[in-house]
C-alpha cells in the first residue's frame, strides 16, 4: 500500500507540473482563474505529503486495515479534493464543491490514524533502508 501513496504522489506531481504548465499559457493570454491555481496548490502539496506518507507508513510498519485506511483515505482526498475544485468550479458544477469538506475528512482521517501510530509505536527500519544518521568525518 505505501507502493500507491508513493506512486500516487509522484503522478500528482507530474499532473500538477503540467497543470502548471497550462497556467503558463493562460496567463500568457489574459489570465489564471483563481479556481485553477486553488486546486494547482492542493494537489502538489498532497502529492508531495502523498510520497512522505509512503515512507512513514513503510517506518511505522502499518500493517492490515490501518495501512488500508491510510493509504486508501489519504489517495482518495488527494485526488479528489483538488479534482473538486476544477470541476465544480471550472465546469460550474457548484453543488460538488461542498464535498470538498468530505475529501478533506479524508486526509484528515489519515493524518489522525499516523499520529495516533506515532505516539504508540517507534518508527522501525524497513528492510534496504539505513539505520539512523551517524557523525561525519568531514
Amino acid at each position: 500500500m505505501s507502493r500507491i501513496l508513493k506512486t500516487s504522489g509522484f503522478l500528482g506531481l507530474a499532473t500538477m507540473m503540467v497543470v502548471g504548465l497550462y497556467q503558463y499559457t493562460l496567463l500568457e493570454s489574459g489570465g489564471v482563474p483563481s479556481w485553477l491555481v486553488g486546486g494547482h496548490a492542493h494537489l502538489g502539496v498532497l502529492s508531495i505529503l502523498a510520497v512522505v506518507m509512503g515512507f512513514a507508513v513503510d517506518a511505522f510498519a502499518l500493517t492490515g486495515r490501518l495501512r488500508a485506511a491510510v493509504s486508501g483515505l489519504f489517495v482518495v482526498g488527494q485526488w479528489l479534493l483538488p479534482l473538486t475544485i476544477w470541476v465544480g468550479v471550472g465546469l460550474g458544477l457548484f453543488f460538488l464543491v461542498p464535498t470538498t469538506f468530505l475529501w478533506g475528512l479524508c486526509l484528515i482521517v489519515s493524518m489522525l490514524i499516523m499520529a495516533w501510530q506515532a505516539w504508540v509505536s517507534e518508527p522501525t527500519t524497513p528492510g534496504g533502508m539505513p539505520g539512523p544518521a551517524s557523525p561525519a568525518d568531514d
